[in-house]
């Protein structure tokens, strides 16, 4: 009886042991990092690394913070150098420095990225947009990107961020810049079709003038030929157009020719009166 008594309370100890042992003990999964607040010294400036690790319960409590990179969308509405309202959209890859981590928790807290990414990232863009038109930065996207990567990972630099990727995944203008674009594009296809026109008119003169002094060379010509032949070249012209009259005439089947100087009409008695 005795020996049983001594192994339950041998069993309860080890237990009681265990449950103190279980809770002084916390994980730092991979890619995760722990900073320890201390209820008499505040935030240590230790930072934990992963696996199982020891801390006193009720005296400190580890804060485990997320070091691997992660996506955040951050929409901006700016103006641009010629006051046109742009819409951007920039997607960031970012994590915290490791050894800031302390004071990350400190100034910012756990959900740093809520207070730092945004703010950051509107100051950032209304300062680089606002250099540029809006017809620049189109055609100077990839400038545009990369200003707005150097200042932001300056800036982001300086909370204790690091931004691994950022770049411009949407970027639209207001409408009244989207009308007048269409309007232009609309110009230049009507000064086009103009500039065709005139293109046109232009060669439709040259042939009429080219035609006319055709007609003025023949004229030339036709008038020497009279004065050197006389009557001869028109009497020609006459005999070509006949022939040309009796080509025409000899294949039309509703005309017939017929001899000279004969009476077709049919002999009919006459009556003679005495």
């Amino acid at each position: 009886m005795n020996f049983f008594n001594r192994v339950g309370q041998i069993g309860l100890g080890v237990a009681l042991v265990g449950g103190v042992v279980n809770s002084a003990l916390y994980n730092v999964d991979g890619g995760h990092r722990a900073v320890i607040f201390d209820r008499f010294s505040g935030v240590k400036n230790q930072v934990v690394g992963e696996g199982t690790h020891f801390f006193i319960p009720w005296v400190q409590r580890p804060i485990i913070f997320d070091i691997r990179s992660r996506p955040r969308n951050v929409p901006v509405i700016t103006g641009s150098k010629d006051l046109q309202n742009v819409n951007i959209t920039l997607r960031i890859l970012f994590r915290p420095f490791p050894d800031q981590l302390p004071k990350i928790y400190t100034v910012l807290g756990q959900d740093y990225e809520e207070r730092v990414l945004p703010s950051i990232t509107t100051e950032v863009l209304k300062a680089v947009v606002a250099q540029f038109d809006a017809g620049e930065l189109i055609t100077q996207r990839d400038l545009v990107s990369q200003k707005v990567s150097d200042h932001l990972t300056e800036r982001g630099a300086q909370f204790g961020v690091i931004l691994d990727d950022i770049s411009i995944t949407h970027l639209t203008f207001g409408r009244e810049f989207t009308l007048a674009v269409e309007l232009k594009q609309v110009a230049q296809q009507e000064a086009e079709k103009a500039r065709f026109l005139v293109e046109k008119a232009e060669q439709t003169k040259k042939a009429t003038v080219i035609s006319a002094e055709g007609d003025a060379q023949a004229a030339v010509l036709l008038a020497k030929a009279f004065g050197d032949t006389g009557e001869g070249l028109v009497e020609l012209r006459r005999i070509e157009a006949a022939e040309d009259i009796a080509y025409q005439l000899s294949r039309s089947r509703q005309v017939s020719y017929l001899p000279t100087g004969q009476n077709l009409l049919l002999n009919l008695p006459t009556t003679a009166t005495q």
